[in-house]
């Protein structure tokens, strides 16, 4: 399948995925102090292992089926399995879900599927039930929206070497530039960055917010993008930890992993975001594609 970008947006693409790598192996150290725990003792291969892991569930109270919605006649968790596929960082790439209507599907066009709970409360914890029943060890999780059926094979790859090269991390992530009248919706999770690229704070609000109350047209604002990616030691741990305040209030999962202390990777990508939250984003999609001569 063609990639969903022109080749001069592509080579601008790796190139700030390339800016993002090195800014973290400038500042990775073999003493990981908040990864110990967990990780220790490196080997000369590491976080070489990866798999790409795509949680997927029937049940949504903004879209029922969503996974199994035609995008231009093909399933949408289709689209998002061959897109991921593309990958070259990943080994390997399964379905994890707990619906067979899904499962039934992406057998149809061959992709594994591990069979999950309905007690998984997030893709994440959806996502380490699936490795857990894996035969193979990994040391990588991917965990790739599948409601991001445009989803670029550059970026998969660009958070997993961003986690290959920070041992003081054990997730990484990608954000992209806001546009600013996405500033107020809360669906578009915002993101802030030290100057080492790793995350200071997620919000459903326009982070940061000036004493103005309006959107600053010349500051770069950040959005986050849905796929992320765990050591697959920390994925473990972060199952067993309890619920946090901060990521009760804004319903965002990542919260969990900074509110107890754990360091996060972030890279910034060329990239404009289409997920389908909502039937009406079926159209903006197929809209796209067609422009961008892609089936």
């Amino acid at each position: 399948m063609a990639l969903c970008s022109s080749s001069s947006s592509s080579s601008s693409q790796k190139t700030w995925i390339v800016h993002g790598i090195l800014a973290g192996t400038a500042i990775a150290t073999a003493a990981a102090i908040g990864a110990h725990a967990y990780l220790g003792r490196r080997s000369r291969k590491f976080r070489s292992r990866v798999v790409g892991i795509i949680p997927a569930r029937y049940a949504s109270s903004r879209f029922e089926g969503k996974p199994l919605v035609k995008i231009l006649g093909k399933p949408m968790i289709q689209r998002t399995w061959e897109r991921s596929k593309l990958a070259s960082t990943l080994d390997h790439v399964v379905v994890a879900t707990d619906d067979e209507r899904i499962a039934d599907c992406c057998r149809g066009f061959g992709a594994d599927v591990i069979m999950t709970s309905e007690s998984c409360r997030n893709g994440t914890e959806r996502c380490n039930e699936a490795l857990e029943k894996l035969e193979k060890e990994y040391d990588v999780v991917v965990n790739i929206q599948g409601d991001e059926p445009l989803t670029e094979p550059e970026i998969i790859d660009g958070v997993v070497k961003a986690l290959q090269v920070a041992p003081d991390a054990v997730f990484s992530t990608a954000v992209t530039s806001l546009k600013l009248e996405d500033g107020v919706d809360p669906n578009r999770v915002k993101c802030v960055v030290d100057n080492r690229g790793y995350a200071i704070y997620f919000s459903r609000g326009l982070i940061p917010f000036n004493k103005s109350g309006r959107v600053n047209p010349d500051f770069p604002y950040m959005l986050h993008l849905g796929i992320q990616s765990f050591d697959s030691k920390f994925l473990k741990v972060y199952s067993e930890l309890q619920p946090t305040p901060l990521q009760l209030e804004e319903d965002l999962e990542q919260l969990k992993v900074l509110e107890n202390g754990y360091k996060m990777k972030v890279i910034k990508v060329d990239h404009e975001a289409h997920g389908v939250d909502t039937p009406e984003d079926v159209e903006k999609i197929e809209s796209l594609m067609r422009e961008r001569s892609l089936s």
